[in-house]
């Protein structure tokens, strides 16, 4: 599979900067909050000079800042004390509709079907795999619950089996800083090999010869993935052997083999530009050759069939991309023919490839199609989708030789379903519907549609809308809405068990489709990047003033809701407009845009120039400052907010949602609500265990329903 989708999200550390200085303590039974000690810095840059005063609680090595974080924490603790119980309410009804004892649909791999399973009661899942052979007896390969033991924080990643199945290759991250340490274990014998290796990005390829396989590791400082590494079996991990290493500080590289597993690819990309090298499986110590050199703004991404390559690019002006075949032998971007044509009003988002047939992944107006593709014939036809908003996509298909196409299917009123579609005879069998447990759930009982805002410069934004039938919309209602809005990644409306909770209670759930994404094509991405970025802010107020203005909801009953890149824009809209929203979630928020985007020693800020702009640019940098949430609070009156971060998050440090706190605390003018719930064992994703992620939703939605039970 290749995609066209911007996944990343943000990734940043810290600027070094020791200050040995204190939080102010307070007694906070007769004061309201905790206070930050202001230490002035002045940062200068292109004659201009900003003074930040909190730039001393960047240092998590600091005994004074971890004390105040404690103090933060201890107060988020105190305030909402009187909804711990109805937190642990709101979580056992959570948990109620899960299937604890749950299971995914097995995917076929060389001959063997693998699938991951949780046990009721259990936080982890449990991987395991049966040979495709009459009474094969299930083999556990990895069972986290036990592998957990003694952690805070477990994940699992990148399992790579070789190809004679005899043994896994598996990262683990103990910390959240997604920092994995590979592993190898015989699946046979159960042995754990001494071959150990840290600091990677989990994912590992394996030659065919069974001994021999790349990975990936990142720089220690900026926790870039820069290296390509190859290891021996058996070997000292210090006789590993570089055999690429990206120079450019501005692109990330990668690791994989083609679905026909005649190549092992190295992919090196930045937000605008790509470029690939390979060899032939068959030769792990030959030397990686380009496939096509990269040109600034040349995006492309291939995938192997036969004895040619596809091409997925948006070479010659593609936008929205195209398809472009070429031989194994002439692979320069010069030798690529058409091999399905750029279109102004689809865009072309993935390929999958199979024996027989060749599948598309589409968006058109919005909404994910499936076409297939016979190879001899040219024969072609897309999967019906019926309702008006929905989420389609092709699953996991690593079996090449195969008629059957695996697929996804939900909606915000449906549940997710796997399917298999037989592309011959064109029969489906629903191998697993999402169980919704607890008698209570009627599919029927709620509804979904999508509705167009009309923004300032006259653009129609498309939002999907969820509720009850027998919720009011007479702005009577309380609505949460909830956008991202960045990286061109595009946020489908989806089902949600948890998001029942809001629902049953009376809350309309909107995901707001804003520019920065990709819901309407690349341009609907370009309309929200770089100096059109607050294209992205301006659009989510003014779906939440189409909301108010349709009786949707009111000023004193709308809630904004986002993560990351997401928190950024709910940084921006407290500071545009804070009087339409009575309460915003702002999850490990992106908000200290300018000395964040300054500092190159931050993982990956250089690696966001394409996507943000480079500030050491007085342009980019004007910009930046205009709209970044830390450097525009102001003493006025904001909504109530619940502010929500990881100490050890690699990507938005944990330090710009507090620098971000302390100030809101000393300038703003109202009495509302302003916590900050931080995490001090986790990162950017939060808890690793099912059960303690749902805890943490539960704190949020209690965090809602409190303030709703307020306004009524």
């Amino acid at each position: 599979m290749i995609s066209t989708i911007k996944k990343g999200v943000i990734f940043f550390l810290s600027l070094s900067f020791a200050a040995s200085c204190k939080s102010e303590k307070k007694d906070m039974s007769q004061n309201n909050s905790p206070v930050a000690k202001k230490m002035p810095k002045t940062l200068e840059i292109h004659g201009d000079s900003r003074i930040d005063n909190y730039y001393w609680l960047n240092d998590r090595e600091n005994a004074d800042v971890i004390s105040y974080l404690n103090e933060e924490k201890a107060y988020y603790d105190k305030v909402t004390a009187h909804t711990v119980d109805f937190q642990k309410s709101l979580f056992e009804e959570m948990k109620s509709r899960i299937k604890e004892d749950d299971s995914s649909v097995p995917y076929k791999l060389n001959g063997y079907w693998y699938s991951t399973r949780y046990e009721t009661g259990k936080e982890y899942p449990i991987y395991s795999r049966t040979e495709d052979k009459p009474e094969a007896i299930e083999q556990e390969m990895f069972n986290c619950n036990i592998l957990a033991e003694g952690h805070e924080y477990y994940s699992l990643g990148g399992v790579s089996i070789s190809p004679d199945n005899t043994m896994a290759i598996y990262g683990v991250d103990t910390v959240s800083r997604r920092e994995y340490t590979l592993n190898i274990k015989n699946l046979i014998t159960g042995e754990k090999y001494s071959d150990v290796i840290e600091k990677t990005t989990s994912s590992a390829v394996w030659a065919n010869d069974n001994k021999t396989f790349f990975y990936t590791k990142k720089d220690p400082v900026t926790l870039r993935s820069d290296k390509i590494y190859k290891h021996i079996l058996g070997t000292p991990v210090t006789d590993d052997q570089v055999v690429f290493f990206e120079k450019d500080e501005t692109f990330n590289v990668y690791i994989f083999k083609s679905k026909s597993k005649k190549y092992i690819m190295i992919g090196s990309s930045s937000t605008l530009t790509s470029e690939y090298r390979y060899i032939n499986a068959e030769e792990p110590n030959s030397e990686f050759k380009i496939f096509s050199e990269r040109e600034r703004g040349l995006e492309y991404s291939i995938a192997h069939y036969n004895d040619s390559f596809y091409v997925l690019t948006n070479k010659d002006e593609a936008k929205n991309f195209k398809l472009m075949i070429t031989s194994e032998d002439k692979t320069s971007s010069k030798d690529w023919k058409e091999f399905i044509p750029h279109r102004e009003d689809v865009l072309l988002e993935d390929i999958d490839i199979f024996k027989d047939y060749y599948v598309l992944s589409e968006r058109e107006n919005g909404l994910g199609k499936i076409k297939i593709t016979r190879w001899d014939t040219n024969e072609s036809y897309f999967l019906p989708f019926k309702d008006e908003t929905y989420t389609a996509y092709a699953s996991v298909n690593p079996d090449f030789d195969t008629n059957i196409l695996r697929y996804s299917y939900n909606s915000m009123t449906t549940p997710s379903s796997v399917i298999d579609f037989n592309m011959l005879t064109k029969e489906k069998e629903i191998k697993k519907e999402q169980e919704v447990l607890g008698g209570k759930f009627d599919k029927d009982n709620y509804k979904s549609e999508r509705i167009w805002a009309t923004a300032r410069d006259g653009v129609k934004i498309p939002m999907s809308i969820v509720y009850h039938k027998n919720t009011k919309l007479d702005g009577s209602s309380p609505l949460l809405q909830y956008a991202y809005g960045s990286y061109g990644y595009t946020v489908d409306p989806y089902f949600s068990t948890v998001r029942l909770s809001l629902l049953d209670r009376g809350f309309i759930y909107v995901i707001s489709h804003v520019r920065g994404s990709e819901y309407l094509g690349r341009n609907w991405y370009e309309d929200g990047k770089l100096l059109k970025k607050r294209n992205t802010f301006s659009d989510f107020i003014d779906c939440s003033r189409y909301l108010i203005e349709k009786k949707y909801t009111s000023a004193d009953h709308l809630y904004a809701s986002g993560g990351s890149a997401g928190g950024l824009l709910m940084g921006a809209i407290v500071n545009m407009n804070p009087e339409l929203y009575n309460g915003v979630i702002s999850a490990v928020p992106f908000v200290d845009v300018v000395t964040t985007m300054l500092d190159e020693t931050i993982p990956l800020t250089t690696g966001e120039y394409d996507e943000w702009g480079n500030p050491n640019d007085k342009e980019y940098y004007e910009y930046m400052k205009s709209y970044s949430p830390y450097d525009n609070v102001e003493a006025k009156k904001y909504p109530n907010m619940l502010v929500i971060t990881g100490l050890h998050d690699s990507q938005v440090q944990y330090w710009e949602p507090a620098k971000w706190v302390a100030k809101l605390r000393d300038l703003k003018t109202d009495t509302n609500l302003l916590l900050f719930d931080i995490n001090m064992d986790a990162g950017h994703g939060g808890a690793s265990g099912r059960f303690e992620a749902l805890k943490e939703v539960a704190k949020e939605y209690a965090f809602l329903i409190d303030l709703e039970k307020k306004m009524n």
